[in-house]
């Protein structure tokens, strides 16, 4: 009786250890952008995978004056240097699947929702400098499972201190 939630962006993969396979195969400086459509990394052909630009990376990579640009990995720094013959693919994939459980009269009227989340995360961003890939990084979380526990112990009532400071005069 409780609502459920399925988020899937549409991906090539259906799993972590698919897209993680995927990466796998990229190889720096020999996989081709070519080789990356193959793959599944086609930002015209996949939703989801994101062009950035060098100054993306800037951002990523070098985030506050503590980091310097000869701190960084060589491919890296070459890509920054670079600018305008360089980009990044970005990948960031969240399939969850949220399933809420629990008493439906304590749920509905907000003041005890729990949630059981499932699913897998994939973060990939891969450097392509003149066409060649010449970096690449993952991270992700291949297996989430979680509970979430909101409670409002007055339930409807818990918003009503935000009403009365709106109404004119209070």
């Amino acid at each position: 009786m409780l609502p459920s939630e399925d988020r899937r962006p549409r991906t090539p993969w259906t799993n972590f250890n698919d897209a993680d396979a995927a990466f796998d195969k990229i190889v720096p400086h020999k996989t081709t952008v070519a080789d990356l459509k193959d793959l599944g990394f086609d930002p015209h052909a996949t939703p989801n995978v994101r062009i950035i630009t060098y100054l993306d990376i800037i951002n990523r990579f070098l985030p506050n004056n503590s980091l310097k640009l000869d701190d960084l990995q060589p491919d890296v720094r070459a890509c920054i240097e670079s600018k305008d013959c360089c980009h990044a693919y970005e990948i960031n994939l969240d399939i969850t699947n949220n399933k809420r459980y629990g008493s439906v009269v304590l749920d509905i009227f907000g003041f005890n929702k729990k949630t059981h989340v499932t699913g897998w995360s994939y973060r990939a961003l891969i450097i392509v400098k003149d066409e060649v890939v010449t970096y690449k990084l993952r991270a992700g979380e291949p297996n989430v499972n979680k509970y979430e526990r909101k409670t409002k112990p007055l339930g409807p009532f818990q918003e009503l201190d935000n009403l009365l400071w709106k109404i004119p005069g209070m």
